[in-house]
C-alpha cells in the first residue's frame, strides 16, 4: 500500500516511494528509495517537498494516530503519482528570454545533478528512475516552450568535466525545439525530449579513462566506444523501460542517411524521424560543447560545417533544425556593417537574418567597446550582419556572460 504523508511524520525506516511535487523541490534525483540516513531524512524535512509518498510494504508505516492525506492499493504503482502531478501547475505562457534565462540557469543545475547520478548509478548496476527522468524531461520541455532560446543556449555553454552530463540535457532541449519546428504533435514533442535525455546512457558502459581520454582515441578504443549505443539501448531495456521513440534514439542515434553511420548502418528511410532527430542534436551540442580533446567550435560556424556534411543528415531535418535556432545562434560573434563585433542574444522569428546582438568590440579603433543591445530587425535600423566571426581570433573571453547577462557565465 501507497500512503501520501506529511514531511514531519517522516520517519527512517520508511521506503520513500515519490516526492508529492515537483522534483526540482526535493534534493535527491531517485524517487524510491529506504530512508536510512539521518541527514537524508533532514534533507527531506528542509526541501520545499511537502508530501511524500510511503511504500508500507518495503519499510515502515506511520503511527496509527498519525494523518496520511491518501492510501492507494493499486497493482499500476505510478497511478497515485501521476494524479497528484496533474496538480502541480504547469508553466507554458511565453517568457521573455531574459526572464527565462534564470530560469533555466536553475533548472540546468538541478538537472545536471539528475544525469550524472543516473549515470553514476548505472555504472554501479543500479536501475534508472524512468519517473524522475521523465519528470526532468518534461521540465526542460517546459522551459523550451516558453522560451526555446534560453536554456538550449545556456546548456551549450559547458565545462568539459559536465560534458557527459550536460549533453544529454541539452539534446533533450534541441530535440523539443526541433519537434516543435516541424509541427509534431504535443506527445510526441515530449517523447522526442525523453529521448535526447537517454540517448547516451550506454556511455556508463564506457571506461572513464576512455571517455575522458584528452588525445585521439585509438582504434580499439573507438571500437568500444562505438558500442555504446547498443549497451544503452540494453540498460533502458532492462530498466523496464519500452518507450519506442526513447529506444530507437538510443541506439540509431549515430547512424548517418547514406548508410555511413554505427551501429546497424541504417540509411534513408530505414530511419525513423526521431532518429534522424537525434543524430542532428547530438552532434551539434557535441562540437560546440567544449571536450577534454578540444574546444567547441562557434554556434555559426559549427551549422555551416554541418550544413557540408553531405550524406550524415536528413537534410529537410536539417534545414528545420536551422531555422530552430536561427542562422546565426545565440552566442555567435558576427561582423556588422558599422565596424563592430557584436555576440548574437536573442533570435528575431520573423527574419533569422536579423537577430538581436550586443556590440562588443570595434574594428576601426582596435578597442572594446560598452555591449550596446541592436535590434537587427528594428524599423529604421540601417545595421546589417556582414558576416560570422571566429571568437577564438578575437579573444573576447566574456562573450557568454555578456549575450547571457549572468556573471562569470562561460568561464569554467
Amino acid at each position: 500500500m501507497l500512503k501520501r504523508i506529511h514531511v514531519e511524520d517522516v520517519r527512517l525506516g520508511m521506503f520513500i516511494h515519490g516526492f508529492a511535487g515537483s522534483w526540482l523541490d526535493h534534493p535527491f534525483w531517485r524517487n524510491r528509495f529506504l530512508l536510512e540516513d539521518p541527514e537524508d531524512l533532514a534533507r527531506i524535512r528542509a526541501s520545499a517537498v511537502r508530501e511524500v509518498w510511503i511504500d508500507v510494504s518495503q519499510g515502515a508505516d506511520v503511527p496509527a494516530e498519525a494523518p496520511v492525506a491518501e492510501a492507494v492499493e493499486t497493482p499500476d504503482d505510478a497511478e497515485p503519482l501521476r494524479a497528484y502531478d496533474e496538480r502541480v501547475q504547469r508553466l507554458l505562457q511565453p517568457v521573455s528570454q531574459s526572464e527565462e534565462l534564470q530560469r533555466a540557469a536553475r533548472l540546468l543545475a538541478s538537472a545536471r545533478g539528475a544525469v550524472k547520478d543516473m549515470f553514476q548509478d548505472a555504472r554501479m548496476g543500479r536501475a534508472i528512475d524512468r519517473q524522475v527522468m521523465r519528470a526532468v524531461a518534461e521540465d526542460i520541455a517546459d522551459s523550451v516552450t516558453r522560451n526555446a532560446g534560453a536554456l538550449i543556449s545556456l546548456a551549450r555553454v559547458k565545462t568539459a568535466d559536465d560534458y557527459t552530463y550536460m549533453h544529454s540535457v541539452a539534446v533533450c532541449a534541441l530535440m523539443v525545439a526541433l519537434a516543435r519546428q516541424l509541427g509534431l504533435p504535443d506527445e510526441e514533442v515530449r517523447a522526442a525530449g525523453f529521448a535526447g535525455l537517454l540517448h547516451d546512457v550506454g556511455k556508463a558502459d564506457i571506461p572513464l579513462e576512455i571517455l575522458n581520454k584528452p588525445d585521439r582515441l585509438t582504434e580499439e578504443e573507438f571500437a568500444i566506444v562505438r558500442e555504446h549505443p547498443r549497451k544503452g539501448w540494453q540498460r533502458l531495456r532492462a530498466a523496464g523501460i519500452e518507450d519506442e521513440a526513447a529506444l530507437d534514439v538510443c541506439l540509431h542515434h549515430h547512424e548517418r542517411v547514406d548508410g555511413g553511420g554505427y551501429p546497424d548502418g541504417l540509411q534513408g528511410e530505414a530511419l525513423t524521424l526521431l532518429a534522424r532527430m537525434g543524430a542532428v542534436c547530438d552532434v551539434y551540442d557535441a562540437i560546440t560543447s567544449n571536450r577534454p580533446y578540444k574546444a567547441g567550435w562557434d554556434p555559426a560556424e559549427s551549422l555551416k560545417r554541418m550544413a557540408s556534411w553531405k550524406g550524415h543528415f536528413d537534410e529537410r531535418i536539417f534545414q528545420a533544425f536551422v531555422r530552430s535556432l536561427g542562422i546565426y545562434p545565440v552566442g555567435s560573434l558576427v561582423r556588422l556593417s558599422n565596424q563592430r563585433l557584436a555576440v548574437v542574444v536573442e533570435q528575431n522569428p520573423g527574419n533569422l537574418l536579423k537577430p538581436v546582438v550586443k556590440t562588443v568590440f570595434s574594428t576601426r579603433s582596435g578597442e572594446r567597446v560598452v555591449p550596446e543591445r541592436i535590434d537587427l530587425s528594428a524599423p529604421g535600423c540601417a545595421v546589417q550582419v556582414v558576416q560570422r566571426e571566429d571568437p577564438a581570433q578575437w579573444k573576447i573571453p566574456d562573450l557568454d556572460e555578456i549575450w547571457s547577462g549572468i556573471p562569470g557565465l562561460g568561464r569554467g
